[in-house]
């Protein structure tokens, strides 16, 4: 089932929230702002207000013409002009009308930021019709003292204007800065992830073909050592199904190797039967050898099929003298020509085990057969009883195992001590002794040889002290 596309991608979630915060930012300059512009928008006119009152004290004995008074009141969008300072007398200006009565009064010598803030935006929101007095010190001179009345409406216009003016700035600049916030981002975040993603997509969809596996940047942050981990990841499961795919290949055609190779064997036998009429004492000796060994292939072929079908080794517990089973490995090494090594068996006697006594042959025999091919002269099997355990020591006087042998034990076709060995014979082994519900380990392994160790329970699950079911 392919996965399912976002309804939203990263990138445009990573625009929107850039575009998201950037106007956040603006806004919070904004709110200042206005609150500011409102401020010198006041103070400017009580500066106009101390020019316009400096014309009437200049003239003769401060009289102007109403004409004048009116036309100096206009030009300062004001009301009522009222300026006062030490030693000069008072300079008023009224224009012959009335003003009207104030609606808010403003001290611009008593200012906060916050109540500045609320201000600004208490004149946006009454829509310039209130009437204002404002005083306060005029700006161009700390000991004059201007009073003025007038209207917001100049302010409220000026106030929008400003805001208009901001907003678009705020947009641009908000473009601005997410275009190049969400572009560095694209490029260092959002294009590597996109390419994990789609690897990951890709490689789920047929992990056989190694064109899936992501090739690794040298990036030296996170998302480099994620590349470089996924890659590593990525290698080992394409591994991992070539060597499945290869496994596979390999039952089916021991399943047709077995099939045949039982005939073979069935044919050995019977002319083996008719070997066994001969006088020869040799021949007599040989053959009850050659027919056991003719058996316990036809019985390796029948139990290999079902280890196919079963996934595991099928057991057929019995009582076994451990001595006896250790001499018949030495025999089984000696008929396969493993060479003229010596095969030393120093368990003790009467030391009996309930397992599948061909299973544990087989596992023992592959222990010592890879010691001999490995280049060991002796090979000595020891053997003890604990109190819920047999412990049995396969000890060789080998070259040791190579440090790949060490590091892929047990594994199949990774495991081999020796050029073009499968590494089949630990791995079946350890599958046989696990079987047993027992354990396998490898104790040492130097240039003075190679030690394993197996421990098997003195009786399975479900039996009594007499190791019956």
């Amino acid at each position: 089932m392919p996965p399912s596309r976002p309804r939203f991608s990263l990138s445009a979630r990573l625009l929107g929230l850039t575009i998201l915060f950037v106007m956040l930012a603006e806004v919070l300059i904004y709110t200042p702002s206005i609150a500011r512009f409102r401020l010198v928008w006041l103070q400017e006119k009580l500066a106009d207000g101390h020019l316009a009152a400096l014309a009437v004290v200049a003239t003769r004995e401060g009289m102007v013409t109403e004409d004048l008074e009116s036309e100096l009141l206009e030009s300062v969008g004001a009301y009522m002009v009222d300026m006062r300072r030490p030693g000069v007398e008072r300079a008023y200006l009224l224009g012959g009308v009335m003003p009207p009565e104030p609606d808010t009064f403003v001290f611009l010598d008593e200012v906060n930021i916050f109540g500045l803030i609320a201000d600004a935006f208490i004149t946006l929101g009454t829509g310039g019709d209130r009437v204002l007095r404002i005083e306060g010190a005029s700006p161009r001179d700390p000991d004059v003292y201007v009073k003025m009345i007038l209207d917001d409406a100049a302010l409220h216009a000026d106030l929008l204007d400003f805001s208009w003016r901001i907003l678009g700035l705020s947009i641009l600049i908000s473009l601005i800065t997410a275009s190049l916030v969400f572009i560095s981002l694209r490029w260092l975040t959002v294009r590597p992830l996109v390419r994990l993603t789609e690897t990951m997509v890709a490689f789920r969809e047929d992990p056989n073909d190694a064109a899936n596996v992501i090739q690794p940047s040298r990036r030296g942050d996170e998302i480099g050592i994620a590349q470089r981990e996924l890659h590593h990841m990525q290698t080992t499961v394409h591994v991992a199904m070539q060597q499945k795919e290869r496994l596979a290949a390999l039952g089916t055609a021991i399943n047709k190797i077995n099939h045949d190779l039982r005939n073979m064997i069935a044919g050995a036998t019977v002319l083996s039967e008719g070997i066994a009429i001969s006088d020869d004492p040799k021949v007599q000796q040989s053959i009850p050898r050659l027919i056991g060994a003719l058996d316990r292939a036809a019985d390796l072929c029948r139990r290999t099929l079902a280890y196919t079908r079963e996934e595991g080794p099928l057991l057929h517990r019995t009582k076994t003298d451990l001595r006896e089973l250790i001499d018949l490995v030495g025999e089984d090494l000696a008929l396969g020509q493993v060479g003229d090594a010596v095969w030393d068996n120093t368990a003790p006697e009467d030391l009996e085990v309930h397992v599948d006594a061909e299973e544990l042959r087989r596992a023992v025999g592959n222990l010592g057969r890879n010691a001999f091919e490995a280049g060991a002269a002796r090979v000595t099997v020891s053997a003890s009883r604990e109190d819920a355990s047999v412990d049995l020591m396969i000890a060789d006087d080998g070259p040791g195992l190579p440090p790949k042998a060490r590091q892929h034990l047990f594994k199949p076709f990774a495991g081999s001590g020796r050029p073009g060995g499968s590494g089949l014979g630990l791995a079946i082994a350890q599958e046989i002794v696990q079987a047993h519900r027992g354990t396998i380990r490898l104790v040492k392994s130097d240039t003075e040889g190679t030690t394993f160790a197996i421990s098997l329970p003195t009786r399975a699950s479900g039996e009594d002290a007499n190791g019956f079911p």
